[in-house]
């Protein structure tokens, strides 16, 4: 493809062009993963290294209890990482209405939040089946980050602020994240030497100990002590799964994402839906453009939050979900002149981090970790500093929910959120890429997509574009650089219109790498998003 490489909107970044890239939301992370290349590492060791020093720099998103996901190019095909856990045996919904009463899920915040972290296993299974350099030197840029500290970016401490009130009585939080007894200031130095004790555990024995050994049990004794139940055995139990990605074409690309339990596949059936429009007729900013891929995100919401769970317990197929006749179905419910409320369809009849490495030899990583809703659970281990996902939140308990598939039982995986994404053509790797932010990230796939594809803008200048959100029914968040004339034609359409200025999570930030060259590669363009403090480096 032949980008626009003018940008239209306003933005503190430029693309990086560079035939080995690392773009992360935080600097360090980055260069911690340029490290790793340069050392002699591939994409892998880079990726890695990055998440492990993001837990540190940036654990307003994510931490050593986090969970991860990730789609890599291997130099041949595509392959695809589950590493998100499960609840602990104990967790049924007797369990839940014995502690809480009759509730819809599991607690937002504290122990009965955290199923079985997967990151440190998605650390290591990648490391061992695909990574040049020796797991502990991957750690290594984490730890010194941890010892020495490293002085709090803009954006991290507003949300490192904005989440003590709520979290600050959580076992851990205090101790570990508020040492100045309140949140940091922008400028402040912060050191977590406990997060360095764990990592240097993790890293000699090449993740055991997380899962078996002292880290495993300090969580268990934490969990008991506080009202938990996670157990060394529902740690030891776990690996994470290796997965063939889900795809969807869209205007001679293939778009992959990770199957359920995540939710990559609302990206794929709003792009399905899509290609039964002429956007590219359409003004990109305008309002005719925006209206068709917010109804269209509405319908493949609708359906997922419906169906999508654990894919052992949902009543029907992701290609049930993705066929194009079912899609063409759908479409014909957009009206073009009027926003609508979509409920599910009938298939059977028709707080996030995510960085991206590629490198010379072809090699292209998309990875995401979480802890989900910021801090995540606030629950912090203090002896190896372990912040801890709240992923069991996203179970449902309620007997009379219309997803009975997404039920909390022992050993089940929840819906899940992060999505790492990729782009192919003719079989050949284009673009490893991803957008942060709950359920903003499939509609930042979307999105960013429709303007590189469809519209021919650059990876950072879709990255720039302002951003819309749905949330439910016919309401959605629209970013603060949407034009007032497209706001306001949105509204005489019926879209409920909040216009919002905080970008952070609501309306996600992305990381791209969009490899130029075929058969050989001769470099990559790569962009990171100015919604949060991060960089894409190379050389």
């Amino acid at each position: 493809m032949s980008f626009d490489f003018g940008n239209p909107y306003s933005s503190t970044r430029l693309p990086l062009f560079a035939r080995n890239v690392v773009s992360t939301s935080h600097p360090l992370a980055a260069q911690a993963g340029l490290r790793m290349l340069l050392r002699g590492g591939n994409a892998v060791d880079a990726a890695i290294a990055a998440a492990a020093a993001l837990t540190i720099t940036e654990p307003v998103s994510n931490g050593l209890g986090s969970d991860a996901f990730c789609i890599l190019w291997d130099g041949q095909r595509l392959q695809g990482l589950n590493a998100s856990g499960p609840a602990p045996a104990s967790w049924t919904p007797a369990y839940f209405e014995r502690k809480y009463g009759r509730q819809n899920a599991p607690p937002k915040r504290g122990w009965d939040s955290v199923t079985v972290p997967g990151a440190v296993a998605a650390w290591v299974a990648l490391s061992e089946r695909f990574g040049k350099l020796p797991f502990a030197d991957l750690l290594e840029p984490a730890i010194e980050v941890a010892e020495r500290g490293y002085l709090i970016p803009v954006v991290v401490q507003q949300k490192w602020a904005a989440a003590t009130p709520e979290l600050q009585s959580q076992p851990g939080f205090a101790q570990s994240f508020l040492p100045w007894g309140r949140a940091p200031q922008v400028g402040e130095l912060f050191r977590f030497p406990a997060a360095a004790r764990g990592l240097r555990a993790i890293a000699q024995s090449k993740g055991r100990a997380f899962y078996e050994g002292d880290i495993a049990h300090a969580l268990q004794k934490f969990s008991a002590d506080n009202g938990g139940s996670l157990t060394v055995a529902d740690l030891a139990r776990y690996q994470p799964e290796w997965v063939e990605p889900i795809a969807k074409s869209y205007r001679g690309y293939t778009v992959h994402e990770i199957p359920p339990n995540g939710q990559g596949i609302a990206a794929l059936m709003a792009l399905g839906i899509l290609s039964h429009f002429d956007l590219a007729s359409l003004p990109v900013d305008g309002a005719a453009s925006q209206h068709l891929q917010i109804e269209a995100m509405k319908l493949a919401f609708a359906d997922v939050y419906r169906y999508v769970a654990e894919p052992r317990s949902m009543d029907l197929s992701p290609d049930q979900m993705l066929d194009d006749a079912y899609l063409a179905s759908r479409a014909r419910l957009i009206d073009p002149l009027r926003a609508q409320s979509f409920a599910a369809g009938n298939p059977v009849k028709g707080g996030t981090i995510y960085l991206t490495a590629a490198d010379e030899s072809g090699m292209m990583v998309s990875f995401i970790q979480s802890n989900y809703m910021g801090f995540g659970s606030g629950v912090v281990e203090p002896t190896f500093g372990i912040s801890l996902q709240n992923r069991g939140h996203g179970f449902s308990t309620d007997p009379a929910s219309a997803n009975t598939a997404n039920r909390v039982a022992p050993g089940k995986r929840p819906f899940h959120t992060i999505i790492p994404a990729f782009l192919t053509r003719q079989g050949q790797p284009v673009m490893s890429f991803g957008v942060m932010g709950g359920n903003m990230q499939p509609q930042g796939h979307l999105q960013t997509l429709v303007r590189m594809i469809d519209y021919g803008q650059n990876p950072q200048a879709a990255c720039d574009a302002p951003r819309w959100r749905f949330n439910q029914g016919c309401n959605i968040n629209a970013e603060a650089g949407i034009s007032a004339q497209t706001i306001s034609e949105l509204q005489a359409l019926g879209h409920e219109l909040d216009v919002i200025s905080d970008s952070y999570q609501d309306f996600g930030a992305g990381q791209f790498i969009w490899r130029a060259g075929e058969p050989a590669v001769q470099g990559y363009v790569a962009a990171s998003d100015a919604r949060r403090d991060g960089q894409a480096v190379g050389f």
